[in-house]
């Protein structure tokens, strides 16, 4: 007979098995570890857009000719809808929320939308359009990774 139980072996079977897949479940956190620090990174970034936005509220930058007061309705209202935006999506993305990703999608695809679409506004540059669709894409592909990782 062996100075073991069946109780016994099948209790050190299972915390082998949790430890296993402990390790197991950290090795293949990778793509949800580098969705969050990406979402990060955007955070980053949003906070710097939507301070960017205020400065012009503000009139932290931009001589008297650049006034918020002097420039058209539209560029004024696009100006103050992305300075609230930005900084709302920047909270959600640092805390790695869903609802932190979609108000960044929204971000995202207003500006392109407003750079294509009322080139009159801030000036159709479609290096922000590349920009945004990079950012965008990025992202997409991230998330899908890390979805991945998870079994349904």
């Amino acid at each position: 007979m062996s100075d073991i139980s069946p109780r016994d072996a099948a209790r050190d079977n299972m915390l082998s098995a949790a430890m296993s897949s402990e390790r197991i479940e950290g090795d293949e956190s990778v793509w949800t570890r580098r969705l969050v620090l990406f979402l990060r990174i955007m955070a980053v970034i949003a906070i710097m857009k939507g301070l960017y936005h205020w400065a012009q509220v503000t009139g932290f930058i931009g001589g008297e000719e650049d006034a918020f007061e002097n420039q058209p309705m539209a560029w004024q209202a696009a100006t103050v809808y992305f300075a609230v935006i930005e900084l709302v999506a920047a909270v959600g993305l640092w805390l790695a929320t869903p609802w932190g990703a979609v108000v960044w999608l929204t971000t995202v695809v207003s500006m392109a939308v407003i750079e294509l679409m009322f080139p009159g506004i801030y000036g159709g540059s479609l290096m922000v359009v590349g920009g945004e669709a990079f950012m965008l894409a990025a992202y997409l592909a991230l998330a899908w990774m890390a979805a991945r990782e998870r079994p349904p």
